[in-house]
């Protein structure tokens, strides 16, 4: 729920809501600001107003509104939560693909799954999932090492905060763009080409899509009952959150580790001045104290 504080701003009669198309009069963006702060974790900072004001903008003609002021008050007014993930859409990239930070992949196959051997299934989480390519590039590269019928086949949670990228994330379809590198011949044999006015896209095989179970979760809030992982890949969402917020985030998800379990950051992120009890193993992998070593 929104706060009365930020409701308030924009019932100031004083304020001149718009000076030209989509503009922001520095109130306004402390508004959303302070708005993206406390429900997302968003950190916008000096010199973001031109891009809150593009990004806001555009979605503002398409859903037909004028002025912020407008908008603002239809954000607060949905009780569905709908506009504020569309708020959060606009405002953050989505930009992800398949197999992003290979490196990540290479340490999942030879360390992790390495270690988990004679274990049974272990458990993965993707804590910022976006449209799914990462949590099938796990799922994918799982399969490929283990083999149809492992037992050790990891089950994946996925979870993101955005709806739309959630159904996005569930139909597993995508353009063949998306494949770093292009769809090598080893991941042809997991997903189906499609043809005609699918042409160049691709879809994941049903065992594919059956390993992964999506959810949305926000992160900067208490988070439900999702049990321990062997694995939490929370790369790259980190990046919009305040320092305090980070710490908050890393401790709620090593808390979420099994002991001797894997955290993998993104390489542009870094868990340096966080107070946390993980151990560093290489860039951007952390891994919690205890278990097999």
């Amino acid at each position: 729920m929104m706060g009365s504080g930020i409701a308030s701003t924009f019932a100031d009669p004083q304020i001149e809501f718009i000076s030209r198309p989509f503009a922001l009069t520095a109130r306004e963006f402390a508004t959303i600001s302070a708005l993206a702060r406390e429900e997302f974790g968003l950190e916008l900072g000096k010199g973001k107003e031109q891009l809150v004001a593009a990004r806001l903008g555009k979605l503002m003609r398409r859903l037909g509104f004028s002025t912020f002021a407008d908008y603002y008050r239809h954000v607060q007014g949905d009780r569905t939560g709908d506009a504020l993930v569309e708020l959060i859409d606009a405002l953050t990239t989505n930009h992800t693909s398949f197999f992003r930070e290979q490196a990540h992949f290479d340490f999942l196959v030879q360390r992790v799954l390495a270690e988990h051997k004679g274990r049974g299934a272990m458990r993965i989480w993707s804590a910022a999932s976006s449209t799914g390519e990462e949590p099938y590039t796990i799922a994918l590269t799982a399969r490929e090492h283990l083999g149809d019928k492992s037992p050790m086949l990891p089950l994946i949670f996925a979870s993101d905060i955005s709806t739309r990228v959630l159904e996005t994330a569930r139909k597993g379809i995508y353009k063949a763009d998306r494949f770093q590198g292009g769809v090598a011949p080893w991941i042809k044999k997991h997903i189906l080409r499609g043809e005609g006015r699918w042409e160049g896209w691709y879809r994941m095989r049903p065992e594919i899509l059956g390993m992964v179970e999506f959810r949305r979760v926000n992160l900067i809030e208490p988070l439900p009952n999702i049990g321990c992982f062997t694995v939490i890949f929370c790369r790259n969402v980190m990046i919009y959150f305040s320092r305090e917020t980070q710490e908050q985030l890393v401790n709620r998800l090593a808390a979420c580790l099994e002991p001797g379990g894997y955290l993998f950051v993104g390489h542009s992120e870094s868990l340096t001045g966080i107070q946390h009890g993980l151990q560093h193993v290489q860039p951007a992998i952390y891994r919690k104290r205890g278990g097999k070593k």
